[in-house]
């Protein structure tokens, strides 16, 4: 063929098709796009079922058709006052633990790292006990009593995330030891709350209990707009730290060779993650393996190389929401979701385990 050849045929360079707007470019992936879809739709399904589950029973058209504007009053009011934000918090608190388990099970390129192995949700757990136990007495107590429950937890995250870190450091931080530091000092922070539990009076101790196990019963809306302004401002700086988190996802030596500043990165994703954790546990209490299972789930679902952010945020809240479903309508008595959660991630938890000692022993 002529080198003058106009007609010659294009030349394409094997691998998937590129998307571009302006700077931004991605990959086109399809299936990964449908699957993603799917887990919205199948969301979108259990937020109407449980908003219409209860004593006043709902159709799933009756529900959209309220959420639309519609409806009688009385729909209007059991909608909108009295389940619509048990629901929305239920979402957002699955979907901000989730994207916090993805980041930190990138990072540290382990399926078992998250908030809540890591020892930051039990570090939460720590400071809201110790403000119902104790009661405001104690000077660091009484600060926290200024900031309430939630305050105090999100104090207790963000405290026991630094502590991690610092012994974690040894000129960086290596994913495996940054796993097992977070082990040991979540040992110890349910050491520490089985002491508070034990020397506290029996009514400090049923409300510090119904805390632990994790509720969104009383969900109001002054605790939804808080909740869904973090989620979005931290789950939009997820996004845009994506490229930086990928490539940490490769290793170091790659990552650097990439143009990342490794450790900056890592730091700035942790904090995030830590941030999302801690304002979940502070609305709802500790939402067990929430954050563990629901980017792995996603990860199968979408058959990804690493857990991808958005169909974990969606995987996250359709397993909070739909575990909110089963402990409210489907026992004979109601449960708080954390129990429901708990006794779903446990086995995923020892799946993961197997498969990780198989894939060692291979």
């Amino acid at each position: 063929m002529s080198a003058l050849d106009t007609t010659a045929p294009e030349t394409r360079v094997a691998g998937r098709p590129a998307f571009r707007l302006g700077r931004f470019s991605t990959v086109r992936r399809p299936a990964r796009v449908l699957i993603t879809l799917g887990v919205t739709a199948a969301l979108f399904l259990l937020f109407c079922l449980n908003i219409g589950r209860g004593d006043y029973p709902l159709s799933i058209p009756d529900v959209v058709n309220v959420l639309l504007g519609g409806g009688s009053r009385i729909e209007r009011f059991v909608v909108t006052e009295l389940r619509l934000p048990r629901a929305l918090t239920g979402a957002l608190v699955g979907a901000a633990l989730a994207v916090a388990g993805a980041v930190t099970q990138s990072i540290t390129r382990n399926a078992l790292a998250s908030p809540d192995i890591l020892g930051i949700t039990s570090g939460a757990s720590v400071a809201a006990v110790a403000l119902i136990v104790l009661g405001g007495s104690g000077t660091a107590v009484g600060l926290l009593a200024t900031l309430g429950t939630s305050g105090a937890a999100m104090v207790g995250a963000f405290l026991t995330a630094a502590l991690i870190y610092v012994f974690a450091w040894r000129g960086g931080v290596e994913g495996m030891r940054l796993v097992l530091i977070g082990i040991a000092i979540n040992a110890m922070n349910i050491a520490l709350i089985g002491w508070l539990l034990v020397s506290a009076t029996i009514t400090d101790v049923t409300r510090a209990q119904l805390w632990l196990t994790g509720t969104l019963a009383g969900a109001t809306w002054t605790q939804v707009w808080p909740v869904l302004a973090v989620v979005v401002v931290l789950g939009t700086a997820t996004l845009a730290l994506s490229f930086r988190l990928n490539a940490m996802r490769l290793g170091g030596d790659t990552a650097r060779s990439l143009g990342v500043n490794v450790q900056r990165s890592q730091a700035a994703l942790l904090v995030v993650a830590v941030a999302l954790a801690a304002v979940a546990t502070s609305v709802a209490g500790p939402i067990g393996f929430v954050a563990l299972a629901a980017p792995q789930i996603a990860l199968r679902l979408t058959r990804s190389p690493e857990p991808p952010v958005v169909a974990s945020a969606l995987t996250g809240a359709a397993i909070v929401v739909g575990s909110d479903l089963v402990a409210r309508t489907i026992l004979p008595v109601e449960l708080p979701v954390g129990i429901v959660t708990s006794a779903l991630g446990g086995p995923f938890l020892l799946y993961l385990m197997i498969k990780a000692n198989r894939k060692a022993s291979v």
